[in-house]
């Protein structure tokens, strides 16, 4: 049986503008973000089915970008999927953390392992991640047998991340990261169709 897995990035936050580091600080949309969401929701780049579950993972940029994409239509939130807890440097610059030496250390970090204070290290949110994907695929796994002699296709739609989606796409494909767990980062507001035939990921769509 052939479905779909659709992964959008929310639209943008003073986060994104300022280029802070935030992860779960529950910051909304700005203008300029609404206004993209809408415009693009406009252009139609947005997957939809009447088969299709809908989930965010709550934070309010998730919950902001699902109603002007899909409105009022019922969702589930998936919290493993959230962004990546950067602790202390949360709604930080990098110029405002530059002169500390255990920032220094964190930033420079190759191994994976090394955490911000009172937050989460690239190895600890991977694993996260994964087990939020693994929930994800177990409930389109269900959805596929609700419908799986009906002739349609079945799909999920999540609004969640980019550090989220790039960690999912970096277990699907690490050859194509080079080591890099943001590689696969889309802009906001983009993001990508996971094909999948009899269970398997087949292929990957970015929009």
């Amino acid at each position: 049986m052939k479905s779909k897995i659709c992964l959008i990035r929310h639209g943008i936050t003073r986060g994104n503008r300022d280029r802070l580091y935030y992860g779960q600080s529950d910051i909304p949309l700005i203008d300029d973000g609404k206004a993209e969401i809408g415009r693009l929701a406009e252009e139609g780049i947005y997957p939809d089915s009447e088969d299709a579950d809908y989930y965010t993972t709550g934070l309010q940029r998730t919950e902001q970008t699902f109603g002007l994409i899909y409105g009022e239509k019922p969702h589930d939130q998936i919290e493993l999927l959230q962004e990546i807890n950067f602790g202390d440097y949360e709604m930080k610059t990098h110029a405002e953390l530059k002169a500390s030496e255990e920032y220094k250390r964190w930033k420079h970090d190759k191994t994976g392992r090394l955490l911000p204070p009172g937050g989460e290290s690239l190895n600890m949110f991977s694993e996260r991640i994964l087990k939020g994907y693994e929930e994800l695929r177990n409930r389109h796994a269900l959805k596929e047998l609700s419908i799986r002699h009906s002739g349609r296709e079945a799909m999920s739609i999540v609004v969640c991340h980019g550090g989220t989606i790039s960690a999912i796409l970096y277990h699907l494909y690490p050859e194509e990261c080079d080591g890099n767990l943001y590689h696969w980062i889309p802009d906001p507001g983009h993001g990508y169709v996971l094909q999948l035939e009899d269970e398997a990921v087949t292929g990957v769509e970015k929009f």
